[in-house]
């Protein structure tokens, strides 16, 4: 065998050793890349696919989790936007705007009970006057 063949036997059967000695830096790499990304979307755009994706890659972010409250208050879903501002809170207890969004996202989620929103449950507004249905109750037994 000539002394070039001998080299290339050897590259060709050290490269695979090569390519997962990168992988590591690679999926590294392209997992800051995917969070950097959603975690725009998510600021910027309000996109709640987005938003979920960013925590699921950092899920001890306040600002993700601001960010996504933002978004789910464009949604117009308050109830939620409050659960997320909540965790942020935790996770940031000394800032004052979390505390106002919260603030906010309960007045409107309130405001939106006071004009009869289906989308949010209110069982006290809802509940039946007094009666009460049941299987054994002998008027609606059908037989």
């Amino acid at each position: 065998m000539s002394g070039i063949s001998v080299v290339s036997i050897f590259l060709f059967l050290s490269m695979p050793a090569w390519s997962r000695a990168a992988a590591p830096t690679s999926a590294k790499e392209s997992a800051a890349a995917t969070l950097s990304r959603d975690s725009e979307r998510c600021r910027a755009q309000a996109n709640l696919d987005a938003c979920y994706d960013a925590i699921r890659w950092s899920p001890r972010d306040p600002a993700l989790l601001v960010a996504l409250g933002d978004a789910l208050e464009r949604a117009n879903r308050p109830m939620e936007a409050v659960r997320a501002y909540r965790r942020a809170a935790t996770l940031a207890p000394k800032s004052r705007d979390i505390a106002a969004k919260i603030s906010a996202a309960e007045a409107k989620q309130s405001s939106q009970r006071g004009l009869g929103n289906p989308s949010i449950p209110d069982t006290a507004a809802r509940a039946p006057s007094g009666k009460r249905a049941s299987n054994a109750d002998p008027v609606a037994q059908s037989h």
